[in-house]
């Protein structure tokens, strides 16, 4: 049996197809605005996953470059006070060797005694240097000054606390802080000139000098091994800059290839999203053009 296609049911498609192709058009048009692919997820399921996969490596690597540029911060700050330490170590050599001028009398010897102590001071001050209220040769130690402002320092006050990292990779981590305890020693031992303070050695000088007839060239060896030593503990500091340097270049890489990515999947073409809303534009104008035409409307129309 052939069914009757009556004009009402012809009308009713029309107008079914008509609301589809508007509502088509509409959603270009919010595409064309904003220049987002997926404007929902039951646009694209397969590309939204992509896209949040490509967005959670994005949050990942910007992370890495807050933990790197951090990490940049403690290094540095640590490489300049190494600088300074170095000035002050040499600068006490040079007044042990003068100290140990026979010729010099007993007030040169105690002036040179007043400088050194004061460079010691300043030695103190750049062994509690701190980045951010963390002190950066104290590992996770949240002592206000690891070091006291009294020598020796003995080993009790650098409790064995866990070393300062951050993550840098998936799996790359990068120590930020310094091992005061190697750098400065903790050592009262002149024998064991590798782990002898520092501190406990200049107090030592000073008091040297200070006894008329005591020779302080003696000092001279264990200052040149505490010297070696701090040079070697900075050349670590500059090692693990350099990787923090070498993994910033290689996260901003990765950075704008996860950026091109989610562009990729995420954003439209402005070119083409004008082109497809031009095309339905005119689709949906001749649609209803066409329509007016097949089904014209009558009187009855009108008077229903």
């Amino acid at each position: 049996m052939l069914s009757r296609v009556t004009n009402q049911t012809m009308m009713a498609s029309a107008q079914r197809n008509l609301q589809a192709s508007n509502s088509e058009l509409a959603r270009l048009q919010d595409r064309a605005q904003t220049l987002k692919a997926i404007g929902r997820p039951s646009d694209d399921p397969s590309a939204t996953a992509r896209a949040l996969q490509i967005r959670a490596q994005q949050t990942a690597a910007d992370q890495y470059e807050r933990n790197i540029d951090d990490g940049a911060g403690w290094l540095s700050t640590i490489d300049t006070a190494m600088g300074n330490v170095s000035g002050i170590m040499n600068r006490v050599r040079d007044l042990t060797v003068q100290g140990s001028n026979g010729s010099l009398n007993q007030g040169g010897r105690d002036a040179l005694a007043a400088e050194i102590d004061g460079l010691k001071t300043d030695l103190l001050s750049q062994a509690n240097t701190k980045y951010l209220g963390r002190n950066v040769f104290a590992g996770n130690s949240d002592a206000a000054s690891p070091f006291p402002v009294t020598a020796p320092v003995p080993p009790a006050t650098l409790p064995a606390l866990g070393a300062v990292e951050r993550r840098i990779g998936t799996d790359t981590t990068v120590r930020v802080d310094a091992e005061g305890a190697d750098i400065f020693g903790t050592g009262t031992d002149p024998a064991a000139a590798d782990k002898l303070s520092v501190f406990e050695l200049l107090g030592t000088i000073i008091k040297d000098l200070k006894t008329p007839g005591v020779d302080v060239s003696k000092h001279l060896s264990t200052l040149d091994t505490r010297m070696t030593s701090m040079i070697t503990d900075r050349t670590v500091i500059g090692t693990r800059q350099a990787q923090l340097d070498r993994a910033k270049d290689a996260n901003t890489s990765l950075q704008g290839t996860l950026e091109a990515s989610r562009a990729g999947v995420e954003d439209l073409d402005l070119g083409k999203a004008i082109l497809d809303l031009q095309l339905q534009s005119t689709n949906y104008q001749a649609a209803l053009a066409v329509t007016a035409k097949v089904l014209p409307m009558s009187l009855m129309d009108f008077l229903r």
